[in-house]
């Protein structure tokens, strides 16, 4: 390679943002090695605590089989996302931008699909991270009061004549409990029951906003606050907080077996939810792999970073693997322990679901219910949960930023600070995911929605950035590989991205909404018309000449495609895959 690619300058002059080959200068600052990136990926195994109330509601007593499963399928295909990472060490953005690259030779749109759907599917994390966030806040600083039928105030409520006519005919039990419920009303703090705007979005979700949404909103702010001084300085903060959240979840995910916690029984017997391996179970099942997806194969986010390595050709792979074993570990523990502690019922409590009672669990796992030490995992939750929505906008606004130097996106996004952090991106993620938070702090079903819809980009991601490796190896053979993944795991890994393609067929329609993988899809169309702007309005037809210099061509000559027909072949069975798993797997009636 002659030049470095990097974002500089845009031609004379002291602006700083856009993309050029040229000398080391401006753009991503290349400042950290494979550990800080390790930190900052070391958010991924804080979203098994998001969803992993839901996950026992749909897979029943597989749940912990699921998480186990699908953690171990993201580190194999994470093999193929370290090979891909090593051919392109001056971009950013992570394994969407590269395997983009191995694309664009067929398609000029499959290309940016990649970038878009790998974007839609990350952003979310800031809006359901801070959305649960928020919750633990609101618990900290107004609690709910919680009243018995023994309880003094209840007592009295019901001794009030003015009362009488509230409970007249009913029986002492559900007297009690309409008196629990008007005390606990009264009691309630003004703040949990204040909404300033109430709305439905087209019946999908009714909306509102109030003090869980401007909470969340100031935790995000908080967030685009410190990565506004560049990657190290996020890596830094991400170390302390990663070590104050994996050593306690280790703790939660190992204490449970030495004190007598784990209920062996709450593991069998192996069937769904609805007692069967027949169709509805196995959509069940399958609904549960793809939605683990989610959370388990998200530590590929430590190759978003490629560009700010010291070192590229050894942090690179470093970054990846050592993240993935740090999921698998913590994954499979802390997901059994749950669920050997709690059992389905426990699994499948209201906060549980939401995520909002999660710590008071842990509390109780290691703790005895000690409220000293319920309060602790409180804190840990809220970190764990600022950690998650740190990783995640670290990721995806360097998604958006690669994808403006690269020609995707429109070229506003291709611009950093002077400290190397691409706040226009940065910016954009934070708008978009305001708009999403008023969807997570209003209720559970927009929460799922919003899962299951970001899921299905992230599958597409997927099945496209896995067959990427093999075609990088037959376009680009003679490119060095600084690590070459062994080639059984490559054509393995490219049977993954089939068989993520039928578990989004057959299990979007499981979280909530049997339109999901519809909503999906449509939202991964939204590319054409912003990619059609950026390439034919801003760009007049051509991409940057910078954007495949790392694979020794320039971006109108783009080589020629060795791989004839395979790659179109591989989008067609990928296709029919997923629609045989949308009409053949269904929910039990």
């Amino acid at each position: 390679m002659q030049n470095a690619v990097i974002a500089g300058t845009d031609g004379p002059g002291p602006g700083r943002g856009h993309a050029y080959a040229g000398g080391d200068a401006g753009g991503l600052h290349r400042t950290i090695d494979w550990k800080g990136a390790f930190w900052i990926a070391s958010g991924v195994p804080a979203l098994v605590l998001i969803s992993i109330g839901g996950m026992g509601a749909t897979a029943g007593k597989l749940a912990f089989l699921v998480w186990a499963i699908s953690v171990v399928i993201g580190l194999f295909q994470a093999y193929s996302y370290a090979e891909i990472a090593g051919l392109f060490k001056n971009k950013s953005g992570g394994a969407a931008i590269y395997g983009a690259a191995a694309w664009l030779r067929y398609s000029k749109f499959i290309a940016p699909l990649s970038v878009w759907c790998n974007w839609y599917a990350w952003t979310p994390v800031l809006s359901l991270g801070c959305a649960i966030a928020a919750g633990y806040i609101l618990n900290a600083i107004a609690p709910i009061p919680i009243f018995t039928a023994d309880s003094p105030e209840v007592l009295a409520w019901l001794k009030t004549a003015a009362n009488a006519a509230a409970i007249d005919g009913k029986s002492a039990e559900d007297a009690a409990k309409v008196a629990i419920a008007a005390v606990t009303e009264a009691a309630t703090p003004a703040i949990r029951t204040m909404v300033l705007a109430s709305f439905s979005f087209f019946g999908l979700a009714k909306i509102e906003i109030g003090p869980t949404f401007f909470i969340g909103a100031t935790l995000m702010l908080i967030t685009f606050a410190i990565q506004h001084r560049g990657i190290l300085g996020t890596a830094r903060v991400q170390m302390v907080i990663g070590l104050l959240v994996v050593i306690p979840m280790l703790i939660v995910g190992i204490v449970p077996y030495f004190n007598g916690g784990v209920n062996y029984q709450n593991f069998t017997p192996l069937v769904p939810p609805n007692g069967e391996w027949n169709n509805g179970g196995w959509t069940y099942f399958l609904g549960a792999l793809f939605i683990a997806g989610w959370s388990t194969y998200a530590f590929e986010t430590a190759v978003c970073y490629t560009r700010e390595f010291k070192n590229p050709a050894v942090d690179t792979k470093k970054a990846i693997i050592y993240a993935g074993l740090l999921c698998v570990v913590l994954y499979s523990l802390v997901a059994a322990t749950f669920q050997g502690y709690l059992g389905l019922e426990g699994m499948t409590q209201p906060g549980i679901v939401d995520g909002t009672g999660v710590a008071a669990a842990m509390g109780h796992m290691v703790g005895g219910g000690s409220q000293f030490v319920t309060h602790l995992l409180e804190m840990m939750m809220i970190l764990a949960l600022i950690l998650a929505i740190q990783m995640a906008m670290a990721g995806s606004s360097r998604t958006l930023y690669q994808g403006g130097v690269d020609g995707w996106l429109p070229k506003y996004l291709a611009h950093t600070n002077e400290h190397g952090a691409p706040t226009r991106a940065m910016w954009t993620d934070l708008i978009f995911n305001l708009g999403l938070l008023t969807f997570a702090a209003s209720d559970a079903t927009a929460y799922y929605l919003i899962l299951s819809i970001s899921n299905v980009g992230y599958m597409i991601f997927i099945f496209l950035n896995l067959q990427a490796t093999w075609i990088h190896r037959i376009d680009s053979p003679s490119i060095p590989r600084p690590y070459r993944a062994p080639n059984w795991l490559v054509a393995v890994n490219a049977g993954l991205g089939f068989f993520n393609l039928l578990l989004m067929g057959a299990g979007a329609k499981v979280w909530g909404n049997a339109n999901a993988l519809w909503y999906g899809l449509l939202f991964g169309m939204l590319i054409i018309p912003v990619f059609l702007y950026r390439h034919y309005a801003q760009d007049k037809g051509r991409f940057p000449d910078h954007m495949l210099i790392d694979l020794d061509l320039k971006s109108q000559d783009l080589g020629a495609r060795r791989a004839g027909v395979l790659p179109y072949l591989a989008l067609a069975v990928g296709v029919a895959i997923t629609l045989f798993g949308h009409f053949y797997f269904q929910l039990p009636s």
